[in-house]
């Protein structure tokens, strides 16, 4: 992975900081992570993240990166923040689900846009407004920082011959896409990466989602399962999220701010691109460890789907902020079908 967005934007930033950087004191930010620092893209873009921050802010920000429970335990982190307990956290904002529903559609929708049409709404459509002003009530500023590859939606032990065949499996699952797997009988639960694998195999869990191929394989999913379903009908592209204690974000100047926003920027450019460069290597890597891949029927995804929008019709009648993040998203999707019918190559 490319440690840095590019030369020429660490230097400018360098630059601006060494003119005015003096304006400001110097902020110093331990980063809590709900992901190990060494995993594909989900750990590694919070390193490239901590390094491009510090190298393009000569100083003025000085962050250093914690893995998962050396501050807190992973599925913590959003309290720490608040509290001011940790002064910044990289994760991303489904995890949070249990504190505010409508964040996790800023993280992934199922049956959801592709990263195009997801960036287009969440930076020009609204999106990234709304979430800061939801986060900005628990006393935390946040950033979109990163963005990946569609992921993968299931490894299972046997060959799910049909829908029928997930009722009454235990499956670890995340997002919206969990509250569509219980409506099909599925006992779901949301783990943290470091205690998916533990719990696969010595058989708490029956069945994982985690995330895309060169992820998932490094998590050794393959050991214990070896069919792995296609496409996430649940996470077709997922946001990633730069989170800083609302206190500590205040006591930086312009140029700080700028400084950090520029570099998430980065982060999403460099993890789209990286995401989609190392998924077939990954896939045949996979196969050579013989795992069988499987890609649902378009019968499996109508009922998934089914299932999905009496999900989100539920969501959005029993949550306020959801229904006002729903209608925005919807309203923005809706606009850009034009686009996308005379714009792509189908």
């Amino acid at each position: 992975m490319k440690k840095l967005f590019s030369a020429t934007l660490v230097g400018a930033a360098m630059t601006l900081a060494t003119v005015s950087g003096a304006s400001a004191d110097d902020i110093r930010l331990k980063m809590g992570s709900t992901f190990p620092s060494g995993l594909v893209q989900l750990g590694t873009l919070g390193k490239q993240l901590e390094t491009n921050i510090n190298v393009a802010s000569g100083g003025s920000i000085q962050i250093k990166m914690f893995e998962p429970g050396a501050l807190v335990p992973a599925l913590e982190l959003f309290d720490a923040i608040k509290s001011g307990a940790v002064d910044s956290g990289w994760s991303a904002p489904g995890y949070w689900a249990g504190k505010e529903p409508a964040v996790t559609l800023f993280t992934t929708v199922p049956f959801g846009p592709s990263a195009g049409e997801y960036l287009g709404w969440m930076y020009y459509g609204g999106g990234e407004e709304m979430m800061q002003e939801i986060y900005a009530r628990h006393n935390i500023h946040v950033n979109v920082c990163g963005i990946i590859a569609p992921e993968a939606s299931g490894w299972f032990r046997k060959p799910i011959n049909s829908i029928d065949d997930l009722k009454g499996l235990k499956m670890r699952f995340f997002g919206l896409g969990a509250k569509v797997m219980q409506k099909l009988g599925v006992d779901t639960q949301l783990l943290a990466a470091a205690d998916i694998y533990p719990a696969l195999e010595r058989g708490a869990i029956d069945a994982t989602e985690f995330s895309m191929p060169a992820i998932d394989l490094k998590l050794g999913f393959y050991q214990v399962a070896k069919h792995y379903y296609f496409p996430g009908w649940h996470q077709q592209s997922t946001f990633l999220e730069f989170m800083v204690n609302m206190d500590k974000w205040n006591a930086m100047d312009d140029q700080q701010h700028a400084v950090i926003e520029t570099a998430c920027k980065a982060n999403v450019a460099m993890g789209l691109a990286e995401g989609e460069a190392i998924q077939a290597k990954a896939l045949k890597e996979l196969v050579d460890k013989g795992v069988t891949l499987h890609r649902w029927s378009d019968d499996d995804l109508a009922v998934f789907e089914e299932k999905w929008n009496e999900v989100a019709a539920e969501q959005a009648a029993n949550n306020e902020d959801f229904a006002r993040v729903w209608a925005s998203l919807q309203a923005y999707r809706e606009e850009y079908k034009l686009w996308a019918e005379y714009g792509y190559l189908k």
